[in-house]
């Protein structure tokens, strides 16, 4: 015989005695309906078979490291190994391979795993091993081994048997379990049934009724086993027994809950009604186990149904007297927007009877700028969104055309529709707009007269010591003397300075003034000024500041937010004249849910709050109604120009934020600054440039501005550092320049060009050939949106006209060495 019959003998052989084992394997574990016993059995079966020195399972533990052998067996002479153990202990190679749902197999621990790991073995009597993971969802859960206390070379057909042991066993452990789970819910459920006082009964998956409660068996009056099967139609009427029959054989012949109606005879022989309901329970594989049902007495329920028939009939009248005399028009439509029925309305407010309108639809009335929106509000109520004051245009029989609002509500596939006729009141509110229109444009008128008045005040002044200044100097200069000119120019340096400043106001009241916007702490900020608003208010005024810990980071103009403060406290001081008084600055987060934030007219969000108080007068209902207005003041003519408050409240609003007064006639005032939080860290003080800078050294600077004089400035300026300067009058050319080979150390531009093209335009279009351009942008109104609304790539500087000669020189040197 070869060598190849004798090894298929063999493997025939092999695999009938595996096929025996794992018949009587099964026979045996079916006589238990115990985990524990089955695992018991397995255990000892599997370890005789193979022949090894212990056969053992565990339970994994939740952190999927430690287990626990709850019961093994072991062969005579052989320890047990029950216990807890953890997993790490036996090596990286069994935390490896189980962790990942594989077998971990050792012939020889001494040979195959490092001494420490082998030790964890041996000192439990193990040197061969064969350990199969049991995975469910993707958890390691339990385990199975066989365990040899000599070396041992494991054979394929060895693991296949435990493989197919491990599995059969755990599947007949869940089956039992389930099975014992489900003994013990019925049961629970029955405990639950006996405790309700309605009947309760249940029935095999094939409808065999096989028990009830003891409220049945009171109420019917007969004893256990005799309503078992088809014998409880014995209690139902017998003019109601087929309908029952049939309504029950088709719910068990297709699955579905079961309910009807119908009367019992009680123990005393008088029929009630009740209302029956059941529904199956199903496996997980949705097989039905079983049926429960139940049997409410409603009978009284079915006395009252004469008087509640005679209430609805009532209550149908009532309705159709309020369809005949509602004033509003009632309709109701089919889903198609088709008119069923209308009530008498229609034709006393649109003169259309109701054989015209029924039957159709709304369409051949509607305006015809109104038909869209009306079939789109039609498809928006098909499709179970109701409507509410819906407005559209339907025509009279007089031709004329009514505005009316609707409400509609669908309800099962018809809908309900009411509509009101407010032509006259539209026509009234049009009236009244009308009204407010021009009372709002009266108003209008009347503040920029109050504006422009206080501006050609303001500036005439300016103006006259200007051009004065000029004029007398001018002679000096005629005649050769020039001693004392120096005031002339310091008196027009500085009314150029005041109206710069007062430009300055004016946008930041109109919330168009070019801000340069930057992470701030405030509480440093407000330390950083302290010495400066205590020199400002005076000796009679104590300053305290309350900085809040923890202060959120805010992004607006540091500058201009130390103008407003400075602002505030001045005004502060000026209002507790002459005696003095006490100021307070304190900062402090702010969370504004819906309403705090629809109070100050903010949206909803998180925001820091800088306010100023002080002792003073206070101000009246009146003056906090105009605080803000430009050029508004309490002050006496010439001490003051109105423009300071508008100043600030532009800057905020401007932010993104808010400014608020509180106060109170002899109680004081503060003003509330409330500024949107900023989520980053501040950016560190920059140190102020006094002294002046180095000149030039021949760097060439492209200068684009469509003035003349500006031009001229600048590049006097530039010559006078030792710049070489370009010129350009407008976008498109300084481009040429920008795109040719010509050096450029650095672009100076205005913001706004002629020519099609903007400041910003030319200078990203210039980085695209010269990426490291770098540019200094010149503006003298709203252009913020042009140059990014403060978003500034790098390399990019700003620069507001009017502007000291010095502070342009220090912006070119600062650029040009970055």
């Amino acid at each position: 015989m070869s060598s190849e019959r004798i090894r298929t003998s063999t493997a025939i052989r092999e695999n009938e005695a595996r096929l025996r084992f794992l018949d009587t394997l099964a026979e045996q574990a079916a006589k238990s309906l115990d985990a524990d016993a089955i695992l018991a059995t397995t255990t000892e079966m599997l370890g005789r078979h193979l022949n090894v020195s212990n056969c053992a399972y565990a339970d994994m533990d939740d952190d999927q490291d430690g287990f626990t052998i709850r019961g093994d067996w072991s062969a005579p002479g052989s320890p047990s190994i029950v216990g807890h153990y953890s997993l790490a202990d036996f090596g990286k190679l069994a935390v490896a391979r189980l962790g990942a749902g594989l077998a971990l197999i050792i012939d020889d621990n001494l040979a195959e795993l490092a001494p420490d790991e082998a030790a964890t073995f041996q000192n439990i009597g193990i040197s061969a091993t064969i350990c199969m993971p049991l995975v469910k969802e993707g958890r390691l859960t339990a385990l199975m081994a066989i365990h040899d206390k000599v070396p041992r070379i494991w054979t394929a057909s060895e693991l296949a048997l435990l493989t197919e042991v491990t599995e059969r066993s755990w599947a007949h452990i869940e089956r039992v379990s389930a099975e014992a789970e489900l003994r013990a819910s019925e049961q629970q459920l029955r405990t639950l049934a006996q405790a309700m006082p309605n009947h309760v009964w249940t029935a095999q998956p094939s409808g065999y009724l096989d028990w009830f409660n003891d409220q049945v068996y009171a109420y019917s009056g007969l004893r256990t086993s005799e309503l078992d099967g088809p014998n409880w139609a014995a209690m139902v009427h017998p003019d109601d027994l087929p309908e029952v029959m049939r309504r029950w054989t088709e719910a068990v012949e297709k699955g579905t809950d079961y309910e009807t109606e119908f009367r019992l005879r009680r123990h005393d022989g008088t029929w009630r009604w009740h209302l029956a309901r059941a529904v199956p329970l199903r496996d997980s594989d949705g097989t039905i186990v079983r049926w429960i049902g139940t049997n409410t007495d409603v009978d009284d329920q079915k006395n009252v149904e004469g008087l509640l028939e005679k209430r609805l009939e009532e209550k149908t009248a009532e309705r159709d007297r309020i369809w005949r005399v509602s004033q509003d028009m009632l309709l109701v439509a089919d889903s198609r927007g088709i008119w069923q029925s209308v009530n008498p309305a229609w034709t006393r407010v649109l003169g259309w009877s109701e054989k015209e309108l029924v039957g159709r639809t709304s369409e051949w009335l509607e305006h015809p700028d109104d038909r869209q929106a009306t079939r789109a509000e039609l498809e928006r109520l098909v499709a179970g969104i109701t409507t509410v004051s819906f407005i559209n245009r339907i025509r009279a029989r007089d031709g004329e055309y009514h505005t009316l609002s609707w409400s509609a509500t669908p309800v099962e596939g018809i809908l309900y529709c009411v509509a009101r006729d407010i032509t006259e009141q539209r026509q009234q509110e049009a009236a009244l707009k009308e009204t407010e229109e021009h009372l709002r444009q009266a108003q209008k008128m009347e503040a920029v007269g109050h504006l422009t008045g206080g501006i050609a005040h303001d500036f005439n002044n300016l103006l006259a010591g200007i051009s004065g200044s000029l004029e007398l100097l001018e002679k000096r200069l005629a005649t050769g003397r020039l001693s004392g000119v120096e005031r002339y120019i310091q008196a027009a340096q500085g009314a150029a300075r005041r109206a710069a400043a007062l430009t300055q106001r004016l946008l930041a009241f109109s919330r168009r003034q070019t801000l340069d916007p930057k992470p701030v702490d405030v509480n440093r900020l407000v330390a950083g000024m302290e010495d400066l608003i205590r020199r400002s208010v005076g000796p009679l005024v104590e300053v305290e500041v309350v900085g809040a810990g923890g202060l959120w980071v805010t992004r607006v103009d540091p500058s201009q937010l130390e103008n407003s403060l400075l602002n505030l406290c001045i005004n502060g001081r000026d209002a507790m004249a002459p005696n003095g008084g006490r100021i307070t600055i304190e900062t402090a987060n702010k969370w504004l849910e819906d309403r705090a934030a629809r109070e100050r007219d903010l949206t909803p969000g998180q925001y820091i709050s800088l306010c100023v108080t002080d002792t003073g007068t206070g101000m009246t209902p009146e003056v906090i109604a105009r605080a803000f207005d430009p050029f508004y003041t309490t002050k006496p003519l010439g001490e003051g120009t109105g423009l300071g408050l508008s100043m600030v409240y532009g800057f905020a609003r401007q932010s993104g934020g808010q400014v608020r007064i509180y106060s109170e006639v002899g109680k004081g005032t503060t003003m509330c600054l409330y500024l949107p939080r900023f989520l980053g860290s501040a950016e560190a003080d920059e140190a102020s440039i006094t002294a002046a800078v180095d000149k030039g050294d021949g760097e060439t600077v492209l200068v684009i501005d469509d003035e003349p004089t500006i031009r001229l400035l600048v590049v006097e300026v530039l010559e006078e550092n030792g710049y070489t300067a370009i010129q350009a009058s407008d976008g498109p050319s300084g481009l040429r320049i920008l795109q040719s080979d010509t050096r450029i150390d650095l672009l100076i531009t205005d913001v706004g060009l002629p020519g099609g093209m903007n400041g910003r335009q030319v200078a990203d279009a210039g980085r695209v050939t010269r990426p490291d351009l770098k540019v200094l942008f010149i503006t003298g109104f709203a252009e913020n949106a042009a140059i990014g609304n403060g978003h500034l790539g790098p390399g990019m500087e700003v620069i507001t006209k009017p502007f000291m000669i010095s502070t342009l020189a220090n912006k070119i040197r600062d650029l040009i060495d970055r």
